[in-house]
């Protein structure tokens, strides 16, 4: 597992922490989140509004709420903004976290040697010890635990207060034990007005930054030194979950529970601190066509992995490292790259469809077509990737280049989303 260190003079301090870090691979956690602020414009400032001025004296001066409440809609577009920086932040860190410590672990598992083909690895140059590289990774991930519980764990000051004068046992009754258990933890306050699902979401992408790789450091300290996302095949559908639905549903998620009080806290209706089912159907409603939306932004954040893997696959064989493309063959990825890119597009039709047949006759319809302009950047990839058969260090523009697609198509289908926003 020695190094190549001794024969190729040391870059920068500075550019071998960029190098480590892979700040060019920050489009795939970012993009996501622009399409979902985006997303939350469309779909959810509307309902925003009208659930604010429903529970406070926040409509117009007449009395009379609506979505188009200009001094509301206005505070509501600049809290979305606010909450996207906050994910994208968080996402940023958490993407920066499981690069150093991918940096870190594939070295130490053996996967980066001397023969890699991919791009070159701090550690394993030599140029940073995996103390240095580990040391990195705790420092991004305790900034993203920080900015979680600061910015998106809490629950929205507007939403907090009919739990905070509710804390004690009593509530309204409901049906089923689930329902009963997250009353008990909801009137006791055992979540101390926290977001539950904000909780799951901090902490497992927390955990997954260390889980995705694996490696003795940190969870050989709690035992599961042998668990690896990545290394058990897991990788493609671990980066399509928290890629793909979660950097996207995030933003719309957070405004509506934070400013529609429709998480499991509370909602306009819930004066008692109980678990409100109505809520939650409404806010699963709304969050519908953000999760729709979510699934092609998936694909080709999937398919920049799949690449990356078609690439190493010879090298993760002697490493261990089980991946999509070392169980079921090259060809095998070259096919599913192949449907995530096709179908990424195929969802561009669907969602022009589903306007059409709306009924909302706003004559925006188009703008849900936006992204296939990016198809041009789509077929160079394609031809390498699916088609042409290049294999290696060939594959590495493409990793790149896939990267770039996933990040054109997004803000394509970001600006559409605005655009066609009432």
């Amino acid at each position: 597992m020695s190094s190549s260190s001794s024969k190729e003079p040391p870059p920068s301090r500075l550019q071998i922490w960029k190098l480590a870090a892979r700040p060019h691979t920050l489009t795939a956690s970012i993009v996501p989140v622009i399409v979902g602020y985006a997303l939350t414009v469309r779909y959810c400032v509307g309902v925003g509004v009208l659930l604010r001025c429903s529970s406070a004296d926040d409509g117009d001066a007449d009395g009379v709420c609506s979505a188009s409440s200009s001094s509301v809609a206005k505070k509501s577009t600049i809290e979305v903004f606010y909450m996207a920086v906050q994910f994208a932040v968080f996402a940023g860190l958490i993407q920066i976290s499981t690069n150093l410590h991918n940096d870190y672990a594939d070295f130490v598992k053996g996967a980066d040697t001397d023969q890699r083909v991919g791009q070159a690895r701090a550690t394993q140059k030599g140029w940073l010890s995996p103390y240095e590289t580990c040391r990195g990774c705790v420092v991004c991930l305790l900034s993203a635990l920080v900015v979680g519980l600061w910015w998106l764990i809490p629950v929205g000051v507007e939403c907090s207060g009919t739990n905070a004068q509710n804390n004690n046992l009593g509530g309204g009754e409901s049906s089923g034990s689930f329902h009963n258990v997250l009353n008990i933890i909801l009137n006791n306050n055992i979540l101390n007005n926290q977001d539950p699902i904000m909780i799951f979401i901090v902490l497992s992408s927390i955990f997954n930054a260390v889980a995705y790789t694996g490696g003795p450091f940190p969870l050989g300290y709690i035992g599961l030194g042998n668990l690896s996302i990545g290394y058990s095949g897991l990788g493609d559908l671990f980066v399509f979950l928290y890629f793909g639905v979660v950097a996207t549903v995030g933003v719309p998620y957070l405004y509506l529970s934070k400013i529609g009080c429709l998480g499991i806290f509370s909602s306009n209706n819930n004066t008692n601190g109980s678990y409100d089912e109505e809520a939650i159907r409404i806010l699963m409603q709304q969050l519908k066509p953000t999760f729709l939306h979510s699934i092609p932004i998936g694909f080709l954040a999937t398919a920049i992995i799949v690449v990356n893997n078609l690439r190493d696959r010879h090298t993760d064989i002697h490493a261990g490292k089980r991946t999509m493309a070392v169980q079921f063959g090259g060809r095998f990825a070259r096919v599913e790259y192949l449907l995530f890119v096709v179908g990424s597009y195929a969802f561009c039709v669907y969602f022009w469809w589903l306007e059409k047949g709306s009924g909302s006759g706003t004559g925006k319809e188009w703008t849900c077509l936006l992204p296939l302009i990016s198809i041009p950047l789509s077929i160079p990839q394609l031809k390498a990737v699916a088609f042409g058969g290049k294999d290696g260090q060939d594959l590495n523009e493409h990793v790149g280049g896939t990267a770039k697609l996933q990040m054109v198509y997004c803000l394509l289908m970001a600006g559409g989303l605005i655009m066609s926003s009432p």
